[in-house]
């Protein structure tokens, strides 16, 4: 749509009448895309002092901008307000009032991934599609440009599973669901992972009638069962309809109708849709960018990067989505700092260090940080672990939202976290404090000594860290302690 918000957003993050500037001699940092990681680097070496290059041959701000967290989450917004206010005004919640606000908002948050910005913080911009011609120079637009280190950060793309007559449909994809102008009657949803499930529920929110697929036993695969189950009960209670094992066969159109050919366990059945949006997973950008000129090795997977994130190029490193299976806004920027400080400073800082927090934003949230159970028993990890459902926090007793838990695997030996899930209402907020107890080593009974405000969702931490400390209290340590009260009252 050619409106006032995407013209503006446009000349922010793509000015049509852009002109790239003279290159430098040599630059210290030359950046390959403009998304957050990019935008990360080059800002942090321009500020640094560095002579900084930044090629994007598409929209500055990459996917997370313009077809991803900003987006997306003005919709969510968009659709919570919708539900939770049903008597509200109508045409406050209509879709193209929705989509016409998301845009507004875009527009707006653009300002700070704008090529005039980033040319006032003294990285020269380069607009236009970038390829390495050698190990330590890009061309992009005629000119060369030589560097002493280069970051490569090009991102993802989706990708449409290989099923028939899928293409010829022109389903929709992360890139340009957000261009929609009216809301979809009916509505498939190929994929039942994160993008899946939120646009699931806000689209159901918004009054489309919504089908969502996977051939998986449940959504979210990846994330702890007994809240994967529980934001799907939610799901189906809001009217999602749920359809998983499942096998999609064929997709055709029908009149002005697409069918989809589903088989659930051996038997056939079609779904009619007027939208079919995939949300099955992306691929790294690595076509057509010089990587062999570079001597930059890579898979259809991504780049190829060790543990400090440098290629099989010393004088290349990679960050975000193109290299990284955390393929999240705020692990590109993590990994871009990395990169700054390993490129220029000669830094030895390890990308499995991290630790990596991610949440699905859905209604309740699904947060989680390090491993599932899963994952720490198929390493033969001891783990114990410690659950509190949240119709146990009075926050959520209060607020009526008491579907969801909190939950916490640690060492069986000295109670060191290992991961941590929070299936609740703001769960991306609360998530933080578990993160930096696992950043900071500290056991899980530690947190049983935080004071947290009350009432909070956040009181489940302090709960879990009584739960460990209780479960350290042997039959003999009971009875040792009781020994001890009596000796005292005696006395």
């Amino acid at each position: 749509m050619n409106d006032e918000f995407n013209r503006e957003l446009l000349a922010l993050v793509h000015p049509p009448d852009w002109t790239n500037p003279d290159p430098k001699r040599r630059y210290h940092l030359l950046v390959l895309g403009g998304g957050p990681a990019g935008l990360v680097a080059a800002a942090g070496a321009a500020s640094l002092g560095a002579r900084v290059a930044l090629v994007e041959k598409g929209l500055l701000g990459g996917d997370c901008l313009n077809s991803g967290c900003v987006p997306s989450k003005a919709l969510l917004e968009a659709a919570r307000k919708a539900w939770d206010n049903p008597g509200g005004d109508p045409e406050l919640y209509q879709f193209s009032a929705v989509m016409e606000r998301m845009r507004e908002i875009r527009a707006t948050l653009a300002q700070a991934d704008s090529a005039k910005r980033f040319t006032e913080l003294g990285v020269d911009v380069f607009l236009g599609h970038g390829r390495f011609t050698g190990t330590d120079r890009l061309e992009v637009d005629g000119s060369t440009l030589p560097f002493r280190r280069a970051m490569v950060a090009t991102g993802a793309v989706p990708t449409l599973p290989p099923v028939p007559g899928l293409s010829d449909v022109h389903p929709l994809t992360s890139e340009n669901f957000f261009n929609l102008e009216e809301l979809p009657a009916r509505l498939v949803v190929i994929g039942a992972g994160p993008i899946g499930c939120e646009l699931s529920q806000a689209m159901s929110r918004l009054g489309s009638q919504v089908t969502l697929i996977d051939s998986a036993d449940r959504i979210l695969p990846n994330e702890d069962p007994d809240a994967s189950r529980q934001l799907a009960s939610a799901l189906t209670n809001e009217g999602v309809e749920l359809i998983l094992n499942c096998d999609l066969s064929r997709v055709s159109l029908r009149k002005q109708a697409t069918i989809l050919n589903v088989e659930v366990a051996d038997e056939g059945s079609e779904i009619e849709a007027d939208q079919v949006l995939v949300a099955t997973g992306r691929r790294p950008v690595v076509e057509d960018i010089g990587l062999e000129s570079a001597g930059v090795e890579y898979t259809t997977g991504g780049i190829t990067v060790n543990e400090r994130l440098r290629t099989s190029n010393r004088r290349i490193y990679a960050a975000g989505d193109v290299c990284s299976v955390f393929q999240f806004t705020h692990a590109a920027d993590a990994m871009a700092r990395i990169v700054l400080r390993n490129a220029l400073f000669g830094g030895r800082e390890r990308v499995d260090s991290l630790t990596i927090p991610w949440c699905t934003y859905t209604s309740p949230e699904l947060a989680h940080v390090g491993m599932t159970a899963h994952e720490a028993q198929s390493m033969g990890k001891k783990i114990s672990t410690f659950t509190v459902p949240l119709e146990d926090l009075d926050r959520s007793v209060l607020a009526g939202s008491t579907r969801g838990l909190a939950r916490v695997h640690v060492s069986a030996r000295g109670g060191r976290i290992l991961g941590a899930t929070l299936l609740a209402d703001h769960a991306g907020e609360a998530i933080g404090q578990v993160t930096q107890a696992m950043n900071s080593a500290v056991p899980l009974g530690s947190l049983a000594s935080v004071i947290q405000p009350y009432p909070t969702v956040a009181e489940a931490w302090k709960k879990l860290g009584d739960q460990w400390q209780r479960n350290r209290l042997t039959p003999f340590t009971a009875k040792l302690l009781k020994l001890l009260l009596r000796l005292r009252t005696l006395s």
